[in-house]
């Protein structure tokens, strides 16, 4: 069930059973030169379409950039500062809670996003105390890393081991051509596998560092088919936690 998809009185049904709502994340920033540049959005979205059919939660619109601000030096990245990510969060949860949502789970895609999230979160629900809502001490929000799942993480491990790398990885390069197969991309990788291990700081000492924009990855392993193994993992999973995160006090 979308939200954009649906009508108010359809909501308005919905939470009288349920007071739950799912928010894909991601990011919109290069993945190398075989990776889509909306990899991270597509794979949460993607698996959370899969959780929202697996238990009947309303899918809100899919967050599209994130916090991606060290990947501005290649072409097509796009990122929000992360007072601005904090403030969207803070945007889309206000109205929601004021109707009677109180769990908000965010499944994300992109690891830059996490600490800007968590953040996020703690001003989001002093604010909502603040303003004075009745439900504002039930209202509760989860990041969930699709890509950090543990049956994801095992799969990964055993399809790519080492070659997996942090970045334009061929696990999430995998999802894109199982969801997109009519977008799969082909270049050479030189290295096959990138480099790994450099901190990142600013934008200009990433592309330095990682001049293809791949971290310790090897995309040409990814498949389709591989990309199905991870979904189904992905949607069992995180459908188990969303469920498990309703019913929490």
């Amino acid at each position: 069930m979308q939200l954009h998809l649906s009508t108010w009185p359809e909501i308005e049904t919905y939470l009288q059973t349920s007071q739950g709502i799912i928010f894909p994340i991601g990011s919109t920033e290069q993945h190398g030169p075989t990776g889509l540049i909306g990899t991270d959005a597509i794979c949460a979205e993607t698996v959370a379409r899969g959780v929202g059919e697996a238990t009947g939660a309303v899918i809100g619109p899919t967050i599209n950039v994130g916090m991606a601000l060290h990947h501005t030096a290649f072409p097509g990245s796009i990122s929000l500062r992360p007072s601005t990510l904090i403030a969207l969060i803070q945007d889309y949860v206000k109205p929601l809670a004021r109707y009677g949502f109180e769990r908000f789970f965010f499944i994300n895609g992109h690891g830059g996003n996490v600490a800007t999230l968590k953040a996020a979160f703690a001003e989001t629900y002093a604010h909502l105390a603040d303003l004075g809502l009745e439900n504002s001490g039930r209202v509760r929000c989860k990041v969930a890393n699709w890509y950090m799942a543990r049956s994801v993480y095992a799969i990964a491990k055993d399809l790519y081991g080492y070659q997996e790398g942090s970045h334009a990885t061929p696990s999430e390069v995998a999802l894109t051509q199982f969801a997109y197969p009519d977008h799969i991309k082909q270049a050479d990788l030189n290295p096959q596998i990138a480099p790994a291990g450099y901190p990142i700081y600013s934008a200009a000492d990433f592309r330095q560092h990682y001049p293809d924009g791949r971290m310790g990855s090897n995309p040409a392993l990814a498949t389709p088919e591989h990309g199905q193994r991870l979904y189904e993992a992905a949607v069992k999973e995180l459908s188990s936690d969303y469920l498990q995160f309703l019913a929490a006090d």
